[in-house]
């Protein structure tokens, strides 16, 4: 009898563990797939109109030749990455997979833009996805006309690198490649890997492991089917040439010199973007762009574009302040606050001393320093973790920029493109070495829809707020912490702690935006003439908005070319006199309501209420008033050890416009040039008069009016979806700069 219960004993937990091992593996699931666009071309007439639309305008202002202006998207995630697949299930507020094809149709006809590109990460893109990805984007493009075609949608993927230090830490980079025939095309996306000492985001559990996560409510089965998928990619061997390697292993570079070395192998076209460079949610304290500008960690001739704008805000501007100081031998510190900039390491002390001042305790300050410190040498970003038991108000407006406009989360000033534009060197021979980027700006939108910010609505679903929602699952759900008077350090932290819970991901939810795009002056609608634009670095960026925007050199030098008359934006020359500039501004149209109708009936009604949430892009004949024109100054380094500070002079001059709907003209020189004997970089923003815009204050501070302290915050992701948290703000494009040399520098 005791050997027949055993037997049965047995039985049952054998048939347990095939049970989870089954779930685990994601069996009976549906698996999501890349799948096909729905909706047809752009009708020809909508494009003509278009295009007529950006003559008009450049005619009234005078523009003579104009190319033309054409607007896109090339950062954009869908459900097969990670972090996206994971928002975009039930258990994390999500309603389903929103797959490659759904971008191409968004993009066609909810955005109406002219070309995008797909960026999902490269670390989650198994050899299937990758294969199903390149499918999809080639019907989207075959659904064109070749030569004119209205969307042109080019293959990528994200490079995803964290570091746990400035010193390892390289951040995020776009890879666009121009082709799509297999012989110009990688077999398979080049991922950063999973850094050591990074949390493993992307590192999947075990089998039984996903088996038991299968049987959350909210789709716990699809989580342990994606995950086990995930968990079947093996690192590519190293050493090994990139054609050698098979093709469903995922081929590892962790830094940029890797990236560029593997590219060259493939030997095919390609850009490398980075992008969101001062969001500080995953940058580390300190990190600083000075170690990239190497002749192994840069490539000038891929790494030729950089994202200022996107749904994670601003990452133009150069500040001064520190996040966190280090000593010669690199030991940090907590800088002490300044009027526009508050550390959240001070502020981390200033929490301690109240609770500890509550308490009646006598040795507060010494609690506040150790507090101060164990913030700067918290792992990761988990800084605000060493303060037990927090809220959103406990941290005012600590780490935040006060005065950029719409600036990305925790701001880390040295990675900015501002700070870029100022660094300089000498190369190996001796000749100066700069970064010499082309502007644009994009979405990084996570749920399959390039350019987002034509409208300003749809927080929930057009903007990556709904990150927040990472601490409603078992990924981001945070450990329960009472208050305390005192700080902990992080080799206290709770280890079994979920890996969201090492970063800000509430507090950053508020940051979140609808996004940006990117605008070429383009020779014509194809792939190739949108790619030559991009090389040419004759690009701009905007916040949204599709507000044209011309920037030229009115006096190049002789040598310049034969025929011209004027060099435009993204041009790099060396002049011997002043420069006179001239920049053009036309503001965008004010939208109408609902969508056009090609969009309706290109678009069943339930892809036009999920996808487009009911609203397109659709002009009306207003158009908005550019209320400015500013322009900036760099002067680069002429070594690395000149100090920045005053390097960036933003801005530089300002031009007033008159409330004109024709737009706005500014002609302008550097007498100082000459003078001066050393070379510059000139880029202009086009400001349009204040708009709302979703999450544009997101914290919503009210100030003490003495001392200007943030004492109580009304943030955006403490609203209900329905509200769009909307707030006044001065949407903007960016130029491409012009780069000067002087003569024999």
């Amino acid at each position: 009898m005791i050997r027949w219960l055993l037997a049965i004993v047995v039985v049952l937990l054998l048939g347990g563990i095939a049970v989870l091992y089954a779930a685990g593996r994601g069996v009976g699931v549906a698996t999501p797939h890349a799948g096909e666009a729905k909706a047809r071309a752009i009708a020809t007439e909508v494009i003509e109109e278009r295009a007529a639309r950006v003559r008009e305008a450049a005619d009234a202002l005078g523009v003579l030749r104009p190319k033309q202006i054409l607007f896109g998207d090339l950062h954009v995630h869908t459900t097969f990455s990670f972090d996206a697949f994971q928002m975009s299930l039930p258990m994390a507020g999500g309603d389903g997979a929103y797959p490659v094809s759904d971008a191409c149709d968004f993009a066609r006809h909810c955005a109406a833009l002219d070309f995008w590109s797909i960026n999902d990460h490269a670390l989650a893109l198994s050899e299937r996805r990758w294969s199903e990805t390149v499918d999809s984007i080639r019907q989207c493009n075959a659904m064109a006309d070749a030569d004119e075609p209205d969307l042109v949608t080019y293959l990528g993927w994200e490079w995803t690198q964290v570091g746990t230090t400035p010193a390892n830490h390289w951040g995020h980079k776009n890879v666009i490649l121009r082709d799509l025939d297999d012989a110009q095309i990688p077999a398979r996306p080049i991922s950063a890997g999973i850094p050591s000492g990074v949390p493993q985001t992307s590192a999947a559990p075990g089998t039984l492991t996903l088996g038991i996560a299968a049987f959350l409510p909210g789709g716990g089965r699809e989580f342990a089917e994606y995950m086990s998928e995930l968990g079947d990619i093996v690192d590519c061997a190293s050493g090994v040439p990139v054609r050698d390697l098979p093709t469903n292993c995922r081929e590892v570079a962790p830094t940029p010199s890797v990236l560029f070395d593997k590219l060259d192998d493939w030997g095919h076209a390609s850009m490398v973007i980075p992008h969101g460079t001062t969001w500080g949610f995953y940058t580390p304290l300190g990190s600083s762009w000075d170690k990239q500008l190497t002749s192994e960690q840069h490539d000038p001739a891929r790494q030729t574009l950089v994202e200022v704008f996107s749904g994670h805000g601003n990452s133009e501007e150069y500040r001064s302040f520190e996040e966190v100081h280090f000593d010669d031998d690199g030991n940090p510190s907590c800088p002490e606050p300044t009027e526009a900039y508050l550390p959240s390491c001070w502020r981390a002390g200033e929490i301690i001393t109240e609770r500890c001042e509550a308490e009646g305790a006598d040795d507060c300050d010494e609690r506040a320093l150790i507090a101060r410190q164990n913030y700067v040498e918290a792992f990761f970003n988990g800084g605000f973790r060493t303060v037990p038991g927090t809220t959103l108000q406990d941290w005012q407006d600590s780490g935040q920029c006060r005065d950029c406009a719409t600036p990305s989360f925790n701001y880390r000033p040295k990675s900015s493109v501002q700070y870029m534009m100022a660094l300089g060197r000498a190369d190996a021979e001796g000749d100066p070495m700069r970064f010499q980027f082309g502007f644009i700006a994009s979405s990084d939108n996570h749920s399959a829809r390039p350019g987002t910010g034509y409208k300003e609505f749809s927080r929930g679903e057009f903007t990556e707020a709904r990150f927040r929602n990472f601490l409603d699952t078992p990924l981001g759900e945070l450990p329960e912490e009472e208050p305390a008077a005192h700080s902990v350090s992080r080799a206290e932290f709770d280890p079994n702690a979920s890996t969201f819970a090492f970063f800000e991901t509430e507090r950053q939810s508020s940051f979140f935006m609808n996004g940006g795009l990117a605008a070429v002056h383009s020779s014509g609608r194809d792939r190739d003439a949108i790619w030559d634009a991009m090389e040419r670095k004759e690009v701009y960026g905007t916040s949204g908005p599709r507000m044209l925007l011309w920037f030229d050199l009115l006096n190049p030098p002789s040598t310049a070319s034969a025929r011209s008359r004027s060099l435009p934006m993204g041009s790099a020359v060396s002049l011997g006199t002043s420069p006179i500039f001239q920049a053009r501004a036309v503001g965008s149209f004010e939208q109408k309501p609902g969508c056009p109708a090609d969009a309706s009936e290109a678009l069943t009604p339930e892809q036009l209420a999920r996808l487009c949430q009911g609203e397109c892009y659709h002009p009306s004949d207003q158009r908005r008033i550019i209320s400015r024109i500013e322009v900036v100054r760099v002067r680069p380094q002429t070594d690395e050890n000149e100090q920045v500070v005053g390097l960036v002079e933003d801005p530089w001059k300002v031009f007033p416009c008159q409330a004109d709907p024709a737009g706005c003209v500014a002609t302008f020189t550097d007498e100082q040039y000459t003078t001066a004997a050393r070379d510059a970089v000139y880029y202009v923003r086009a400001i349009e008069a204040p708009s709302l815009a979703v999450q544009a204050d997101p914290l919503g501070c009210t100030r003490d009016e003495e001392t200007g302290r943030c004492v109580e915050v009304s943030p955006c992701v403490e609203r209900p979806w329905a509200d769009d948290c909307l707030a006044e703000t001065e949407e903007r494009a960016w130029s491409s700069p012009i780069y000067l040399s002087q003569p024999g520098s």
